[in-house]
């Protein structure tokens, strides 16, 4: 068996988009972290209508994952479904209800006043 190996943050966030954007979540958005923190390199935020779509979505997303590059994720909320944080590593990644999104803004607090978040 050969090591696979390992995508480009670049790449591992283009298939979190795509991913995100077949299942159709709503308001996705990717901050890029690159010389903010070394939590990862980029943060993609997007919401799901119900806590059935938040965690379906948070489910495929890892399978894909793990399928495609051989890469595990931490996993958190998959349970609840209200709010999943999953860690691949180079990219985290938070799938909200809208209300919860709405309660805990998470976007501002990685965007200084006049920063800018990519919205797909």
């Amino acid at each position: 068996m050969t090591a696979q190996a390992q995508p480009t943050s670049e790449a591992l966030l283009a298939r979190i988009l795509t991913s995100l954007d077949d299942d159709k979540a709503e308001d996705v958005v990717q901050i890029d972290l690159r010389g903010k923190t070394e939590i990862g390199d980029y943060m993609v935020v997007a919401s799901g209508r119900s806590t059935r779509q938040v965690s379906s979505m948070a489910e495929k997303l890892t399978d894909r994952l793990k399928q495609e590059f051989g890469r595990s994720s931490k996993v958190e909320g998959k349970d609840t479904g209200d709010w999943v944080l999953i860690d691949t590593g180079d990219v985290i990644v938070h799938i909200f209800r809208p209300e919860v999104r709405d309660f805990y803004q998470l976007e501002k607090m990685w965007l200084p006043s006049g920063g800018t978040a990519t919205a797909n």
